[in-house]
């Protein structure tokens, strides 16, 4: 796991120098054609660059271990950067918008020459700090790679939009496509905000059954009963599970520790990183002195 944390926080520092590297010259760009467009889409894209060096920083940050503050370590400080970048994405979301539809009335007659040459760019750097996020797992990665891929496609329609301005005047394209692109986005940020706030809130993780768990527990020999069954996961990726067994009244104390590994044994499968088993024998009485 902590292989993968160390992948995951490699890849978003490419990501971020990838596309801070590319906003400087889309800025120099912008100027040299005298696009506005291009320029507010580079001061767009300085506060990609900006948002993702905040989740390389938090990305690196949670492969830390746990200490005397954060006994689970700093796994959520991965899910924080995911929330924070969303909030980002859906504010440019929104602005977007708020500068998209109002010209689908009124459209503007962009510079294609400089649109064409610069789309291509684009669509490259991008599309390469996508590749790169693609295969990660980690909540902040996909954020990431879904602001990544709002640029992609952003460009994607700057370069449909520019070949089809060399050949006819057809303004309304730009804000048309831009419109549709970021409604697109926004409808995955939003399911992405939606399980990040799921598992701040510490829900069940969707791959986890928690009846299915009781009932591989209370197959085990000796095993009368579970209560206070809580899973719930750290950052998406790293899931925790505490339990309280009751055993039968006549168990002995060896069969009882045999009871806690065979516990942990049937429970492999679901890779947990952190297990607490507490046995009992009485139900009643949770206090009553038990194994560690």
């Amino acid at each position: 796991m902590g292989h993968h944390h160390h992948h995951s926080h490699q890849n978003i520092k490419t990501a971020f120098f990838l596309n801070l590297g590319f906003t400087i010259i889309e800025l120099i760009g912008g100027i040299l054609t005298n696009s506005v467009a291009i320029i507010s889409d580079a001061i767009h894209d300085l506060g990609d660059s900006i948002s993702l060096g905040m989740s390389w920083f938090l990305q690196k940050k949670s492969n830390q271990g746990s200490d005397e503050q954060f006994t689970y370590g700093y796994r959520r400080f991965s899910l924080l950067g995911a929330l924070i970048n969303s909030i980002i994405l859906i504010v440019g979301s929104l602005f977007v918008l708020s500068e998209a539809i109002p010209r689908l009335w009124d459209p503007e007659v962009p510079h294609a020459g400089g649109m064409f040459f610069l789309a291509l760019l684009g669509m490259a750097v991008n599309g390469a700090a996508v590749l790169k996020l693609k295969s990660g797992t980690s909540m902040n990665e996909k954020v990431v790679s879904w602001h990544l891929m709002e640029d992609v496609l952003g460009w994607a329609a700057v370069f449909v939009v520019s070949i089809v301005m060399f050949f006819w005047e057809f303004p309304i394209l730009d804000p048309l496509l831009a419109t549709l692109i970021t409604l697109y986005i926004l409808y995955n940020v939003i399911k992405n905000v939606k399980k990040t706030l799921f598992i701040f809130l510490d829900g069940v993780p969707e791959e986890i059954n928690p009846t299915e768990v009781e009932k591989l527990i209370k197959a085990i020999p000796h095993v009368k009963n579970t209560h206070h069954t809580h899973i719930w996961s750290l950052d998406g990726e790293s899931h925790v599970l505490t339990v309280h067994v009751v055993l039968e009244g006549n168990c002995s104390l060896s069969e009882a520790k045999a009871v806690k590994r065979k516990v942990k044994q049937a429970l492999q499968r679901y890779h947990f990183s952190h297990m607490t088993v507490e046995v009992e024998f009485s139900p009643d009485d949770c206090s009553q002195e038990t194994l560690e």
